[in-house]
């Protein structure tokens, strides 16, 4: 940032460029662990048939199957050619109008992509977390740290639509609640933006929730506004009032180059002559629990019947089928 001693330029360029690098190697060596496998698999099947050995032969196929998803895992892997989808994923969520049902998808949600992650091997930490007033989450900003993680999650960004019988309802009536989210990269201090300490507006106050963990009765929640562009970042999640200001403006930063993704594809809408509808009501997933169970997504047609499957994590069909789409597109 001008003007403060926040972040070091050099430093962040030089760790972008040492994390690119690695992340080239991984890929060689693992496509290397691949052809090598399938070396494997072909004197396996060889020495099934010559020796008649059915134990051999189911050997070459199991190994066969798990060759065939981890080619299927890389070919995602080189989908993911943006400029920030190595990048760790900030995650924010807002539950729509509907009060506690609508409050119930977001924490529903949260388990829903927290339980991805961690199948994943990726770490997941809360940044800001508003409780509902009787039940569920009004509105959560968690990071996703893992390699791509915003890649990945980048799929997700839309409005997701719940269709249930409502267990908030005692008439048993069938409701429908909506939910926002939105997924920005982590973004080191890197030179696609440049935030100058005089356009910053920094407010402290008293975080508050519902009680318990999210009470905190001193001014260590911060506010930070960029002036410029209206962008606010928020953060109480932590006691000290310095981590709260650091995260604060890590998310303002993903925040502002995600604002200018969102200007170059705009842009390239228009080369195209493309009318991109990113209002609220226009849901990318439909999850459909009454009176069948079926969760599609609407941008590419793609359905799942198992729904709690969804719910507990399952969700890299949706994700796989997003990345070869735009792949096609693009």
């Amino acid at each position: 940032m001008t003007g403060s001693g926040f972040w070091d330029n050099d430093q962040a360029r030089a760790q972008e460029v040492t994390q690119t690098v690695t992340g080239l190697k991984d890929r060689i060596a693992g496509f290397e662990e691949l052809v090598r496998t399938m070396d494997d698999v072909e004197v396996l099947i060889d020495l099934g048939e010559e020796e008649d050995d059915g134990a051999l032969e189911a050997e070459a196929a199991d190994t066969m199957a798990d060759l065939k998803k981890r080619v299927a895992d890389m070919e995602l892997q080189v989908l993911l050619s943006g400029p920030y989808d190595g990048n760790n994923a900030i995650v924010a969520m807002h539950a729509g109008a509907g009060g506690t049902e609508a409050q119930d998808w977001v924490e529903m949600l949260l388990r829903m992509y927290s339980r991805w992650a961690e199948d994943r091997k990726f770490k997941v930490g809360i940044m800001d977390l508003l409780p509902g007033d009787e039940a569920g989450v009004k509105s959560v900003t968690f990071e996703v740290t893992g390699p791509n993680a915003y890649g990945y999650l980048k799929s997700e960004k839309g409005v997701h639509r719940l269709v249930r019988i409502s267990p908030f309802d005692t008439a048993g009536r069938r409701h429908t609640s909506f939910a926002s989210v939105d997924v920005l990269p982590e973004v080191q201090n890197d030179i696609d933006v440049e935030i100058n300490s005089d356009d910053l507006k920094i407010d402290t106050y008293r975080s508050g929730g519902a009680g318990g963990q999210h009470v905190n009765k001193t001014d260590s929640a911060v506010r930070i506004t960029h002036l410029p562009t209206g962008i606010v970042a928020q953060c109480q999640n932590e006691r000290s009032q310095i981590s709260n200001r650091n995260t604060a403006m890590k998310l303002l930063q993903s925040r502002l180059v995600d604002l200018e993704l969102r200007k170059r594809e705009a842009e390239m809408a228009q080369v195209r002559g493309e009318q991109q509808d990113i209002a609220w009501g226009s849901q990318i997933r439909s999850y459909v629990f009454h009176p069948y169970t079926m969760v599609k997504d609407h941008r590419n047609g793609t359905e799942i019947g198992n729904v709690e499957a969804v719910m507990d994590g399952d969700i890299d069909d949706f994700i796989n089928a997003y990345l070869r789409e735009q792949a096609r597109i693009s």
